[in-house]
């Protein structure tokens, strides 16, 4: 099983660079950040753990962009995989994110793993002109053209929110296939997109006992076709060894531990104790 860390980036604290050079250092496999282009003032979607329009960080309206802040990262760095928990890619134009997506893999050798979420905050998905009724549509036309993008010699795509005609897009991304994995609560449905349209899930940090679930999501993998075993990637907790081996015995093939709202020596201090408690190998 590996380990990694997230960093709910700010305008304030650690620098994702230095967060990431530190969890290369420590022995960490990967290094997660969000993204919320913007927080509208007035809206009516409840965040998922307040359950009301109050916000339980004020990082959500902080928040830096994932592509730079992960391309800082990725220029201190050479092993340490660079990924999204979660980014929001139907907040922005699907060709130019592809080209976004696709330079930073082929500029870091091949790291990127692109988290996604369907968009809790429907109000601010709004403001981005995607109807909160059609958020999993639209992120599965994205990911489809993407994909297109990153793979054909001459891509195009015709849907209903993505269309475009044979384009020639380079550069390739270094790997062959970009993982897709999918942020968002254990549910069926979510677990029926999975299977269709990524390559594994990532927990909410609000959901602890994933036994069920993780069972869920892989039966429905199986009855899809799917070969393998999804990714699954847990968030939040403790790196408690009892947990962590129970974990790994459900299938969950991935545990990522939030950073901490911290100056950034004190950051970098924690993230090198938490390499040893997990009896990681520093680099």
């Amino acid at each position: 099983m590996r380990y990694g860390i997230v960093l709910f980036t700010s305008d304030r604290g650690i620098a994702p660079a230095v967060a990431a050079a530190a969890a290369e250092r420590a022995g960490l496999d990967s290094f997660y950040v969000p993204e919320h282009t913007h927080i509208p003032v007035k809206r009516e979607s409840p965040h998922p753990h307040t359950g009301d329009s109050s916000l339980p960080d004020d990082r959500y309206m902080r928040t830096l962009d994932p592509w730079v802040a992960l391309a800082t990262a990725a220029s201190v760095t050479t092993r340490i995989r660079l990924a999204t928990a979660v980014a929001l890619p139907v907040e922005s134009d699907p060709i130019t994110l592809a080209k976004t997506i696709a330079s930073l893999d082929h500029l870091s050798g091949g790291r990127v793993t692109l988290g996604a979420g369907f968009g809790w905050n429907v109000d601010e998905l709004t403001d981005h002109g995607v109807p909160g009724a059609k958020r999993r549509t639209v992120l599965r036309e994205y990911l489809e053209a993407m994909r297109a993008l990153w793979t054909d010699e001459e891509a195009s795509y015709a849907g209903e929110f993505v269309s475009f005609g044979p384009s020639w897009a380079w550069p390739k991304p270094a790997q062959a296939h970009i993982p897709v994995l999918i942020g968002a609560g254990g549910t069926e449905k979510t677990f029926t997109w999975i299977a269709r349209s990524a390559d594994g899930w990532i927990t909410t940090p609000y959901e602890v006992d994933i036994t069920d679930q993780v069972a869920t999501l892989q039966a429905i993998w199986r009855d899809a076709g799917r070969r393998g075993a999804p990714e699954v990637v847990a968030l939040g907790g403790r790196p408690d060894p009892d947990r962590l081996a129970h974990l790994a015995s459900i299938g969950v093939t991935e545990v990522v531990f939030g950073l901490p709202d911290r100056a950034a020596d004190d950051v970098a201090a924690w993230i090198g104790r938490l390499g040893e408690r997990l009896g990681l190998q520093p680099r």
